[in-house]
């Protein structure tokens, strides 16, 4: 039988209805705290139709926060918070992943509940200006240089954060080690800097540190239930990545029989990363063919798994003004537009009020 996007897929013990993921997208809907709001069980819970939701960035810890209204997974009232969330998706029959993003060298003081400066690998800060608490913009700060301890407190921190996730009700954790983040940061050129074992001289120093993540995260709560998103050559946030293949070639091949829940690519132009990673990488792949690009409709998303170069296809802006994404693609529905006025707003305006194809049906019946 050919895989298409509508055919169940065995991932783990979860059985997923179709290979339509959503993909993680920062929405900015959480407390000033960083617990998500009563909205956001809503929100995912309307999108559980997807074969599997993977949440919008979450801080593991209020060190790794990289804006102001982004939701953390910290506290006991994050977990609480969380906990919604997963009850809502799993009671419309969905599965959920939180992705676990530590920002790094992103954040400034404004922006962050401690008001401190943010660390990274090097003293490097991100192109400015950059959004901090209430819509302001101010000109970025230059990130602390992370120690051994830093870094140690770093991998701790993704340990706690995935515990928490347990505990919230998750099917797993996603690393965030793509898009700028502090894996990614560790990864590329411009972003390391160091003289140490987690610097630049060699392919084995530079992905040290997402290995010692991967490997505490799956220690702690099970390789089944972890897996890690990468971007190779994604030059977001004025990355830099002139040779990217021997990293990720070492990457992958360093985590493939780890037994991980999943890999999560994205393609970028310079670099085909599905097909130079899929060969090295024997386990659930999820595509992501978006990235900086036209969003993905669904004849791109059937060629990828037509090619072999995936098993499941990740959805962004198609996922965020369609809840019923799945069910669009079976009938080829068109799709609703997204309401740009209200993407980083804080209430339920462009985030849980967009229609399904059934509110059209009811409303032409005039019921």
């Amino acid at each position: 039988m050919t895989n298409t996007l509508l055919t169940p897929y065995a991932l783990g013990t979860l059985r997923l209805p179709n290979r339509i993921v959503m993909a993680p997208m920062t929405r900015f809907r959480a407390h000033e705290d960083g617990t998500p709001l009563p909205i956001v069980a809503d929100y995912y819970a309307q999108r559980a139709g997807a074969g599997l939701i993977i949440t919008e960035g979450i801080w593991p810890s209020r060190r790794g926060q990289a804006g102001w209204r982004m939701p953390g997974l910290e506290t006991a009232a994050h977990v609480r918070g969380w906990r919604r969330v997963t009850d809502a998706v799993h009671a419309a029959g969905g599965r959920i992943f939180a992705q676990l993003m530590h920002g790094g060298r992103h954040g400034h003081p404004l922006s962050r509940l401690a008001a401190d400066i943010p660390a990274g690998p090097s003293p490097v800060p991100v192109p400015g200006p950059v959004h901090v608490r209430d819509g302001g913009k101010a000109d970025p700060v230059v990130p602390r240089a992370m120690t051994r301890a830093d870094i140690r407190q770093a991998v701790d921190d993704h340990v706690s954060a995935a515990r928490n996730a347990m505990a919230a009700g998750f099917d797993g954790v996603e690393l965030h080690g793509a898009n700028s983040y502090l894996i990614h940061q560790f990864l590329a050129d411009n972003t390391n800097r160091r003289d140490d074992e987690y610097g630049p001289r060699s392919v084995e120093d530079r992905i040290r540190f997402p290995l010692e993540v991967v490997h505490a995260v799956a220690g702690a709560i099970g390789a089944h239930r972890t897996a890690l998103r990468l971007s190779p050559g994604n030059p977001q946030a004025g990355m830099t990545e002139a040779d990217p293949g021997p990293v990720y070639r070492s990457l992958a091949t360093a985590i493939d029989g780890l037994g991980l829940a999943y890999l999560h690519l994205t393609d970028n132009d310079r670099y085909p990363a599905l097909a130079d990673l899929r060969p090295r990488w024997h386990g659930t792949l999820i595509a992501n063919v978006g990235e900086n690009r036209a969003a993905t409709g669904k004849a791109a998303g059937e060629a990828v798994l037509a090619a072999g170069r995936a098993d499941l296809v990740s959805y962004g802006r198609a996922f965020l003004a369609n809840p019923d994404l799945p069910a669009r693609f079976a009938q080829d529905a068109p799709l609703n537009a997204i309401d740009q006025a209200h993407l980083y707003t804080h209430g339920s305006a462009g985030y849980t009020d967009y229609p399904r194809l059934e509110d059209r049906t009811l409303a032409r019946a005039g019921r």
